[in-house]
């Protein structure tokens, strides 16, 4: 791992792939993570929301994390999703998953018991020392209800196995801020890595990576290389992808296999309920997406 970025620049929080009788299919889950690893990916989240780690056992995801280390090999950099709202969980996924191969875990701040932040970091403390790995924080409050507040990050500052963060707030300036802090910035929307980069962020934790993850690296790097204007003309052209894969109100694993689907990578879309796989139409608005973006 290095400095600035700590677990890859470009990570997606890869699908799982079920079967027809709704169990975890890893021969195709790890058919995934070939296609993300072949198509500009330095790193995997496996077990995220988009992996829908909501309806996934603990069983199921320490054998998810084993099947994707077997299939991508030593040198791709997973992080394990790990965050729940119950602490004694979270360390049992966190323990699991050092034993299972991860290079870090993905830990999201407690949701719907919404803790202040006393309890915040009360939870933090405990999944991180039990963990042993490096963790990455992950802010968005839009699915958990609380922010990480700046004095959090503050404190958090000096806790040497707190090296990263995936924000989904799309504040800038905040952004910058916990950059200066020492934190290793990745962008937890598409839609906004772009502007995160120049505030400082080292890449990305992805959906639309799905499709669009060699479009995605690309960016990154010509931005890296100080060529600002050409990053630009490529993020340009994907902005009808990023919408179309998050544009629908059930957005996430679904369009991700649905894209999956369209790309014959999957030969299906199967999600677990409460999620519902894309319907015809949401289907075909997709494809224009995907298409518009030059991804079919």
């Amino acid at each position: 791992m290095t400095q600035s970025a700590p677990f890859g620049t470009v990570l997606t929080a890869m699908a799982t792939a079920f079967a027809p009788d709704g169990s975890v299919d890893l021969e195709a889950t790890q058919g995934i993570a070939r296609h993300l690893v072949a198509h500009g990916h330095d790193g995997l989240v496996v077990s995220g929301t988009t992996g829908e780690s909501p309806t996934t056992t603990k069983e199921e995801d320490g054998e998810t994390l084993t099947a994707v280390r077997e299939a991508v090999g030593p040198d791709v950099h997973l992080v394990a999703g790990v965050g729940t709202n119950d602490t004694s969980t979270s360390i049992w996924l966190a323990q699991q998953a050092r034993k299972c191969g991860a290079d870090g875990i993905l830990l999201v701040t407690p949701y719907y018991n919404k803790p202040g932040q006393r309890g915040i970091l009360h939870h933090f403390r405990q999944v991180v020392d039990a963990a042993e790995l490096p963790v990455m924080l992950y802010d968005v409050p839009g699915r958990t209800g609380s922010a990480i507040d700046l004095a959090s990050y503050e404190q958090m500052a000096g806790w040497e196995q707190v090296v990263a963060v995936k924000d989904a707030l799309g504040d800038f300036p905040r952004a910058a801020r916990i950059t200066q802090l020492g934190y290793a910035l990745y962008s937890g929307d598409d839609v906004n890595t772009l502007g995160f980069l120049a505030h400082g962020a080292c890449g990305v934790v992805s959906v639309a990576g799905h499709a669009a993850g060699t479009e995605i690296a690309r960016m990154i790097s010509t931005f890296q290389s100080g060529d600002h204007a050409g990053a630009l003309a490529i993020y340009q052209r994907l902005l009808p992808a990023f919408a179309a894969i998050m544009g629908v109100p059930n957005y996430g694993a679904t369009t991700a296999k649905a894209a999956l689907e369209l790309l014959g990578v999957l030969d299906n879309r199967r999600v677990r309920s409460p999620l519902v796989e894309l319907d015809d139409d949401e289907v075909a608005a997709l494809r224009a997406g995907l298409d518009a973006s030059g991804l079919l």
